[in-house]
């Protein structure tokens, strides 16, 4: 199956190759296993947003579930490592995505061969091979999670 037409990156349709949009695949998979933050940032672009509700879990003085910026996403993930770590700690998935060049779309579901872990949807757009704008889905069960992260968090005096 082919994930999208390759076109050069100066197209004003502003499509990516298959080979960015695979990149991203597979290095986000990579990077967030081996909880490699540096190579993890690399993947998005300087003024790239991220919507998760594990925002409002991870940094408690955040307000909403949004970052812009590379300067506001890399402390997430510093924290969620730390303060998510032992909740996703497992990351299994197929290597089916959906992709029209634009849009880059796959899950982590709740039942895998090991078992139920977090289950989430990661939706990324991409432009010019980097991470734009960057939303998680959360599942029930990672929805559980959250909130017992969440009760820990309030029970520590926030």
């Amino acid at each position: 199956m082919k994930l999208c037409k390759e076109i050069v990156m100066d197209n004003p349709t502003g499509m990516n190759t298959d080979a960015q949009i695979r990149h991203i695949h597979e290095r986000w998979q990579e990077t967030i296993v081996r909880r490699d933050l540096d190579g993890l940032m690399a993947l998005y672009a300087d003024n790239a947003i991220l919507e998760t509700p594990a925002i409002l879990v991870t940094l408690t003085d955040r307000g909403q579930g949004i970052l812009r910026g590379k300067n506001q996403i890399r402390p997430f993930f510093e924290a969620g490592f730390r303060k998510l770590g032992s909740q996703l700690s497992r990351w299994y998935r197929s290597d089916i995505f959906f992709s029209d060049g634009r849009r880059l779309i796959w899950e982590y579901p709740r039942q895998t061969p090991d078992g139920d872990q977090v289950d989430l949807v990661e939706v990324m757009d991409i432009a010019g091979g980097l991470i734009v704008h960057h939303r998680v889905y959360w599942g029930w069960v990672g929805f559980q999670t959250l909130v017992a992260a969440s009760s820990e968090t309030a029970g520590m005096g926030r």
